[in-house]
This record gives structure tokens, C-alpha cells and sequence, in this order.
């Protein structure tokens, strides 16, 4: 882990790795907001277009399940400057896209450039900054992730009122400009290859499983809020969509905080005590009778939610030493794996009732709780000297 002076390079690697948190996020969701402009343009139904978001987010979870150990063994520098290339063409491919067809299959491709970025960025960010500002440095790179998701609606918006495809030749730009910065990392081969052994032991599972519940609890909620306030409080999408933003607004100005709060309180205890506030925001939004209600309860479980994701990035950032890219990326996958099943496993329960579903949703969060108070304490946290 860097503990020397930054370097003026160092500085522009360091803003890089900052920037490309946020380049994940917005190539995934700059779609939302111009589905329909997309599917009038490929000849397809709006609901066609929406398989867009399926087939960026299953690769993106699926294969960070090895991504990051892949990673480690070719080098992060080389691993992630290709996979910038292949998200600059992609992105130039689906804004050329004649069809529904080549469309989906870029947003495929998009989403395996984008597994093999976001765990190896974290993990050249590790070993670029002193070990005393970790936790600052992890809540701050959640802040660019919150960003990034904050952000992609209003840029998929403005570029859908010219076209749609502007929004593509954007985020190819963006990818061109920040491989010219990759992060540190030669390739790793032969007897100082990373273990894939490394990876199985407990204190990863109970990370795994905290990430899970993360994003099945919480961050993949923003579906069921916009439900209940157009279905109960009867909003209108526009109002449902101003309120869902404060979600990722708030962890977008409270990460970096987060990050001192867990260097000197400890991660652990830092995410237990996180994740059961998130619990008790969620369980409110679903018996709020007004939209201020709810926008209050939203955003304020997105800023515990912030802490919750520094406090696991943190962790999992220094669980596995020897394999810190490896590490990541299966926490990662599980994380997203959480935002995958959260539909399925919500929706049933929202259509018997709306708190009830609201419910279902926080008390997942108490199994990240039990995950951070169950680690092993043979390793330290990051926060400790």
C-alpha cells in the first residue's frame, strides 16, 4: 500500500480511478430515461428496450465472480486499459446500432468491460494511498459510484432530447480519456499468480453475504419506491423520479465523510450499526402518507446506505492481501447479484401489501448485521495501523 509522497502521476492515476467509479454506473443507467426514444428508433416496444438494462447488469454480476482475479493475473494496468478500449468501442457501437439486436449485444459487451474495471480500480486505489486514509479514500471512490448513479438519468435525459445515441458517443469519450490513466499493477504470473483458494474462507463469505443483503435491502430499491409513490401516494412519474434522486445524492455528499467515521470508529461496527438504520429508513418509506415523507425517508437511507458500502468496501479492500482484486470483484458480483433478485423476490410481497414488501426489504439488512458482527477478528480492519 503507497505510503510515499503522491507523485504528480500518482495524483492523475488517483483522479482517474476516482473518475472511472463514476464511468460504470453511468454507462449502465444512461438508458433509463430514454427508453422509449430508444425503442422508437430500433423499431422495437419500449418494454424491448428495457432488456437493455437486463443485459449489462447479469454479465457486469456474473463475471466479476472472476474478473478481478483475471485481473490480478494479467496485471490491473493492462487489464483495465483494454477494458477501457472495449467500453470506447462498444459505446460507439451502440450508438451506431441499426437494430435492437447489435444494441443488446453492446450493452452486453459493455457490462463485461465494465466487471473487469470497477473491483480493479478499488484495488490500484488501495495500494496508491497511505493505509491511514483508506476508509477516506474507499468513501470517497463511493461518493464517484453515487455519483455516476445520481447523475446517468439527467445526462440519458438531455441527450434524449436531441438523440438518444449522443449519450453513447459521451461515455466513449469519457472511457478514451481515462485509459490514458490507468491504475498501477504489472502482471502477475507463474508462482506469483493470485490463488483462487484465497477466496474461499470465511471472512469473504460473510462479506459476500453482507453485500447481498446491501443491495437486495436497499440500494436496489429505487423500482419499489417509484411504485409505491405513484400506486399509493399518487405522484406523478416526474415527482417519483426527483424524489428517488435523493438516494444517490445523499451518499454522493456523505461518502467521503463516511470514510473518516470509519477510520475511527472501525469498519465493523461502522456497518452493523449502518445497515440497521438503513433497515428502520426502509421499513418508514413504506408507511409514508405524503411525497415529502418520503423523499426524506429515501434519502436518508441513502445516506446510511453510503456508510454501509464504505464500511464493506473497506473491509473487503484488505481481506485478501494476495488477491485484493479477486476479493472485490466476488463481493461485487454478490452485491449486484442482490439487485438482480430483488424484483423477483419483492414484488409478490408488494402486491399482497406495500409495507409489507417495505418490510421484507429491511429485514434482509439485518442478515448484513449479523455478516460484519460475525467476521473473524485474526485480520485487522483497514482502519488500524
Amino acid at each position: 500500500m503507497g505510503t510515499e509522497r503522491p507523485t504528480p502521476l500518482r495524483r492523475l492515476r488517483i483522479a482517474a480511478v476516482y473518475a472511472g467509479a463514476a464511468l460504470g454506473p453511468l454507462g449502465g443507467g444512461v438508458v433509463s430515461p430514454m427508453l422509449p426514444q430508444i425503442g422508437q428508433s430500433l423499431h422495437t416496444s419500449t418494454g424491448g428496450a428495457a432488456l437493455s438494462l437486463t443485459v449489462y447488469m447479469l454479465p457486469f454480476a456474473l463475471v466479476q465472480l472472476v474478473s478481478g482475479t483475471l485481473g490480478e493475473r494479467w496485471g490491473r494496468r493492462r487489464t483495465v486499459l483494454v477494458a477501457y478500449g472495449v467500453y470506447l468501442v462498444a459505446s460507439l457501437a451502440a450508438a451506431l446500432s441499426p437494430n435492437l439486436g447489435v444494441f443488446l449485444t453492446m450493452r452486453g459487451v459493455l457490462g463485461v468491460a465494465n466487471a473487469f474495471t470497477s473491483p480493479l480500480l478499488l484495488a490500484g486505489l488501495v495500494d496508491m494511498v497511505p493505509r491511514h486514509r483508506l476508509s477516506r479514500s474507499v468513501g470517497l471512490f463511493a461518493s464517484c459510484q453515487a455519483a455516476g448513479q445520481s447523475f446517468a438519468p439527467l445526462v440519458g435525459g438531455f441527450a434524449a432530447v436531441s438523440s438518444w445515441r449522443w449519450s453513447f458517443v459521451a461515455v466513449a469519450l469519457v472511457a478514451g480519456l481515462l485509459a490514458l490513466a490507468p491504475p498501477p499493477g504489472e502482471a502477475r504470473p507463474g508462482a506469483e499468480a493470485p490463488r483462487w483458494g484465497a477466496l474461499l474462507s470465511r471472512r469473504l463469505a460473510l462479506l459476500a453475504a453482507a453485500g447481498f443483503a446491501s443491495y437486495l435491502g436497499a440500494a436496489s430499491l429505487p423500482f419499489l419506491v417509484a411504485l409505491y409513490a405513484q400506486e399509493h401516494l399518487h405522484a406523478r412519474a416526474d415527482a417519483a423520479g426527483l424524489a428517488l434522486l435523493g438516494f444517490g445524492v445523499a451518499g454522493m455528499a456523505t461518502g467521503a465523510a463516511w470514510g473518516l467515521v470509519v477510520d475511527r470508529n472501525g469498519a465493523r461496527w461502522c456497518g452493523a450499526a449502518a445497515a440497521l438504520i438503513t433497515a428502520g429508513c426502509v421499513a418508514a418509506v413504506g408507511t409514508t402518507g405524503s411525497m415529502p415523507a418520503l423523499a426524506l425517508c429515501w434519502t436518508a437511507a441513502g445516506a446510511a446506505a453510503a456508510l454501509l458500502n464504505v464500511a464493506l468496501q473497506s473491509l473487503t479492500a484488505s481481506a485478501v492481501p494476495s488477491n485484493r482484486g479477486g476479493a472485490l470483484s466476488v463481493v461485487f458480483a454478490f452485491r449486484f447479484g442482490g439487485a438482480a433478485l430483488a424484483p423477483l423476490i419483492l414484488l409478490p410481497f408488494y402486491h399482497v401489501h406495500a409495507v409489507l414488501a417495505f418490510a421484507v426489504a429491511a429485514s434482509t439488512l439485518f442478515i448484513a448485521v449479523v455478516a460484519l458482527i460475525a467476521l473473524p477478528g485474526d485480520r485487522p480492519d483497514p482502519h488500524t495501523p
